[in-house]
């Protein structure tokens, strides 16, 4: 299965804004019903036979933010824009989705990235750039799709919220 991410509306099914409830369901649709998960949550993460996993993040009744774990094989592949995001190494990644939109190394943790102006931000536990083989370092272990001002600190909301009013 191919999944699309389509920031910041959502991935397949899942759409950022929509109720808990819709959400759950949306989520539901990704289990595999020949292969359920010892480790699946409902309403909060499926993991698919591939080793996929997809959850979901809530507040106030409303679907927020939608991450994706990377699979240990490639029957389920995650995409922006064509670009494969867990099985192109993470340099690799940033090049390409730097063709689409500002990507910036995160402030806090330079093996991980943001694109601010998607809503995605792209993580792996540290930089291995140039040791293929050693896949947690040299790959993005999840990318995270969020609504708009999910990493807003309180001042920056309330110069959005000024800015939209």
């Amino acid at each position: 299965m191919n999944l699309d991410l389509a920031p910041p509306a959502g991935v397949g099914p899942l759409r950022i804004g929509m109720t808990r409830h819709a959400a759950n369901t949306a989520l539901d649709s990704f289990r595999d019903r020949s292969a359920i998960s010892e480790s699946d949550r409902p309403g909060q993460h499926v993991f698919r036979p591939s080793g996929l996993m997809i959850s979901i993040h809530c507040m106030r009744d409303m679907l927020e933010a939608i991450e994706l774990g990377r699979p240990s094989s490639q029957t389920d592949r995650v995409l922006f824009q064509g670009v494969d995001v867990f099985a192109l190494p993470a340099r690799e990644v940033v090049r390409r989705v730097g063709e689409f939109t500002s990507i910036e190394e995160d402030p806090d943790d330079d093996a991980s990235f943001i694109a601010p102006d998607l809503l995605l931000s792209f993580w792996r536990p540290f930089a291995a750039d140039d040791e293929p083989e050693e896949e947690q370092g040299c790959y993005f272990s999840s990318v995270l799709l969020a609504r708009p001002g999910y990493y807003d600190t309180p001042a920056q909301a309330a110069e959005r919220l000024r800015q939209s009013s």
